[in-house]
């Protein structure tokens, strides 16, 4: 399990407004991308939007889909590439790694926000940003990445409460601009050698799982069998036994079996929408008694093995289902493998050269309330639709 969750007393880490750093920082982020996460070229569409968004005073928020950790970068290339630069909200997690990284990642416009909890100062932070309008604010609706490029996960509403707040302080201070979401869509494309890339993970992979090499079987049906392995494994350790049925039945199944009781325990049976925002309802339930301290150590033991279950829920949510029922794309294969070895080693291979394609989409003015009577958030209806839109069309015309 990757250390997203940290049993310490969380605290704001608010960001830098300096133009300094983020100055010094640009030219090495190329080198940077390509060294660690294979992205060899960058390709923009839809940056007058934002431009017109720029210059008639609006606050500006950008809400990108999330599959890959470079997001944040790449984004911030793209605002390098108009004169911009951005502010960035992140996990908190991102701020305990390392020694460079806390430093750093301030001083960049980053500011951090306590996922397992309600974090004021976070909200704070984002809405006042929206209110002054001096750079976009970047959040990243899906709340966790996916890895898997060409399907959304649920948009947490989060989003458009913050773009609301802003919106309603602004009308009130008597700011002329609006507070507006410009969707982001981000899609990466694999160039290289897939064979060449794939087989040594999967050779990797089943040699873990005691098998003779699969090379003789069609990529596809070698991602696929790997797969369904490593879903059997899994489900021998929480149900004693393969399930049967499809494998949107068994992914969804696996879920239920790991979340169900637990929401049970511990939110009184109640159940949010969506995997990662029942997850985090979790985590936010389980913490508090271990950031205090006042827990024994056998209960500690026991909620960082229920923590673990989080994770693992939350990680089966990331792989759909459908992703090889039609023949797959290179990308689609490639982050099937790539999500395999992560949640196998904690750590993907990078594989190169990818080249990045991101869409600025059309400007969503957000209004001071939300409308009444309507189940659905309007404004998130709206970002979810323009995003699928502009997945399917930057799918398009794969580059050369």
């Amino acid at each position: 399990m990757q250390a997203v969750v940290i049993d310490k007393p969380y605290q704001f880490v608010p960001p830098r407004h300096g133009r300094l750093w983020p100055t010094v920082m640009r030219p090495y982020m190329p080198r940077y991308l390509r060294k660690s996460h294979g992205v060899e070229r960058l390709e923009y569409r839809g940056l007058d939007r934002l431009q017109a968004s720029l210059a008639a005073g609006h606050g500006i928020m950008l809400a990108p889909n999330h599959c890959r950790p470079c997001d944040p970068m790449v984004l911030a290339l793209m605002a390098s590439s108009i004169g911009q630069y951005l502010y960035i909200m992140a996990s908190w997690h991102l701020f305990m790694e390392g020694r460079l990284q806390p430093w750093l990642l301030p001083r960049l416009g980053v500011f951090s926000v306590y996922r397992e909890g309600l974090d004021r100062d976070a909200l704070k932070c984002a809405v006042q940003i929206l209110v002054d309008a001096k750079r976009p604010l970047v959040i990243f609706p899906e709340g966790a990445i996916s890895r898997t490029n060409d399907r959304l996960n649920h948009l947490m509403e989060g989003t458009s409460f913050i773009a609301r707040s802003a919106a309603k302080k602004r009308s009130e201070n008597g700011n002329a601009g609006k507070v507006v979401i410009h969707p982001v869509a981000i899609r990466y494309f694999f160039l290289g050698d897939l064979e060449g890339a794939l087989l040594p993970v999967l050779d990797d992979i089943e040699k873990r799982l005691t098998w003779q090499s699969q090379k003789h079987k069609p990529l596809p049906e070698r991602i696929t069998k790997v797969g369904d392995a490593l879903l059997t494994l899994k489900e021998m350790e929480y149900a004693e036994k393969p399930r049967a049925g499809t494998l949107a039945e068994r992914i969804a199944a696996l879920i239920d079996q790991v979340l169900v009781p637990l929401e049970d325990e511990w939110l009184k049976g109640k159940r949010q929408e969506g995997v990662v925002a029942r997850v985090k309802a979790l985590r936010t339930a389980i913490l508090p008694n271990m950031v205090a301290g006042d827990i024994s150590s056998e209960e500690r033991e026991r909620r960082w093995r229920l923590l673990a279950d989080l994770y693992l829920a939350q990680q089966l949510s990331f792989y759909p289902p459908d992703y090889f029922d039609s023949p797959p794309t290179p990308e689609q294969m490639l982050e099937t493998v790539e999500r395999f070895e992560e949640d196998l080693t904690d750590v993907a291979r990078v594989h190169w050269p990818i080249h990045v394609r991101i869409e600025v989409g059309e400007a969503i003015e957000v209004s001071p309330t939300r409308e009444r009577g309507v189940e659905a958030d309007p404004v998130m209806a709206k970002v979810r639709a323009d995003l699928e839109s502009m997945l399917a069309r930057l799918k398009e015309n794969r580059p050369g």
